[in-house]
C-alpha cells in the first residue's frame, strides 16, 4: 500500500544492527493498508527472516521449523512474520498461535501498524483496490470493521506505530529502532514534531503542547524558516517559558526512562505539537532529544509534518 512522496528530510535516523533477544519472535499486524509490507522490508532488510501474510494457525509450525533450523547450525537465525486479518476468527487464531509459540520457548514480540480511518481510505483509493473486509459495503465500512476487531489486539501489543503521516523512509526509520541495537541504549525514545491541525499521532505516549510559545509565523523573516534552522529555533527558545518548559518536560521523562528499564519497556513516543508542525515543535522536539540522549537512553527524531504547509 503506498504512502506519501518524501517531504523534506525529517531530521533524524538510527543506525545499527538489531539484536533481540536470543527466542524473540517479531509478529507485526494491525490494520490494512497502515504499511505491514512495508515493515516487512525493512525487518527482513535489517537480517531477519520475514514471512508476508502467514496465517494465524501457521506461528507455530513455523516456530518449530525455525528452531531445527537453528538447531542445524544457523543459532543466530532471526524469525519475524506478517499477520493480517482474514477471518472473523483472527483474534482467537492468533492467541492460540501466541500461546505455542511461548510453549515452544519464544518471546513474541507484536509491533501493531495503525492509522486514521482518512489515511487508510486515501491509500486504498490510490491504488483501487477493496478493503478485505469490505465484501458489498462501503471502504470505510471494512475499515471500522477491521478496526473493531482488532481493537484487542491493539491493545495487547507491546508496540504501536501511527503511520498516518510517514512516509516509507520515516516508517522504515521509526521502526528500526524498535528492533534493538547490540551492545546500544536499553530505552529507545521516538521524538515526534507534528501539527494540532493535522491531528495528534496515534501512537504517542506522551503528548505536549507548544502553542502557548509566540508563532514564528508571524515573524516575516522566521516565517519560510523551520525550528530546524538555527534562527528560529534561537528564537522560539529564547521566548519566556520556553527554557522552563524544557526543563520540566526532561525532569518528567528522566523518571519515565528509568522505570522503563526497570520493568524492561524499550521504546515508547513523545509527541510535542503545534500549530502547523513547522516551527515551535519542530525546534523544541529537537531540544529535548539532545537533552535526554544519554548511554541508557537514545533518542530518534521524526518530524511528522514538516514540509505539509
Amino acid at each position: 500500500m503506498s504512502m506519501h512522496p518524501d517531504p523534506p528530510d525529517d531530521g533524524g535516523t538510527v543506525d545499527g544492527v538489531p539484536a533481540p533477544g536470543p527466542n524473540d519472535f517479531l509478529i507485526v499486524t494491525g490494520m490494512s493498508g497502515a504499511g505491514r509490507s512495508t515493515a516487512a522490508n525493512v525487518i527482513e532488510d535489517r537480517g531477519w527472516y520475514i514471512v508476508d501474510n502467514l496465517p494465524p494457525q501457521l506461528l507455530s509450525p513455523m516456530a518449530e521449523l525455525a528452531g531445527r533450523v537453528r538447531r542445524s547450525g544457523v543459532p543466530d537465525l532471526r524469525i519475524a512474520a506478517v499477520v493480517d486479518v482474514r477471518a472473523r476468527a483472527f483474534h482467537s487464531q492468533l492467541q492460540a498461535g501466541l500461546a505455542a509459540l511461548r510453549d515452544a520457548g519464544w518471546q513474541p514480540h507484536l509491533i501493531f501498524l495503525d492509522a486514521t480511518d482518512e489515511a487508510l481510505v486515501r491509500r486504498f483509493e490510490s491504488v483501487r483496490r477493496p478493503h478485505p473486509l469490505q465484501g458489498e459495503g462501503r471502504l470505510l465500512d471494512g475499515i471500522q470493521a477491521e478496526r473493531e476487531m482488532l481493537r484487542d489486539l491493539r491493545a495487547e501489543s507491546q508496540v504501536v506505530i501511527d503511520t498516518s503521516g510517514l512516509n516509507v523512509h520515516q516508517l522504515g526509520r521509526k521502526l528500526i529502532p524498535v528492533l534493538g541495537v547490540e551492545g546500544g541504549p536499553s530505552v529507545r525514545l521516538a521524538l515526534m514534531s507534528f501539527g494540532f491541525k493535522y491531528g495528534v499521532p496515534l501512537d504517542a505516549d506522551f503528548v505536549f503542547d507548544m502553542r502557548f510559545l509566540p508563532n514564528p509565523f508571524w515573524v516575516p523573516e522566521l516565517r519560510a524558516l523551520t525550528g530546524a534552522d538555527a534562527p528560529v529555533a534561537d528564537w522560539v527558545m529564547g521566548q519566556e517559558g520556553a527554557g522552563q518548559f524544557l526543563d520540566r518536560v526532561v525532569d518528567l521523562l528522566e523518571p519515565v526512562t528509568s522505570g522503563y528499564l526497570r520493568e524492561g519497556r524499550r521504546y515508547a513516543t513523545v509527541a510535542i505539537g503545534c500549530t502547523g508542525g513547522k516551527h515551535r515543535s519542530v525546534a523544541m522536539t529537537q531540544a529535548v532529544a539532545a537533552r535526554l540522549t544519554s548511554d541508557a537512553v537514545a533518542t530518534f527524531v521524526v518530524h511528522r509534518d514538516l514540509g505539509r504547509e
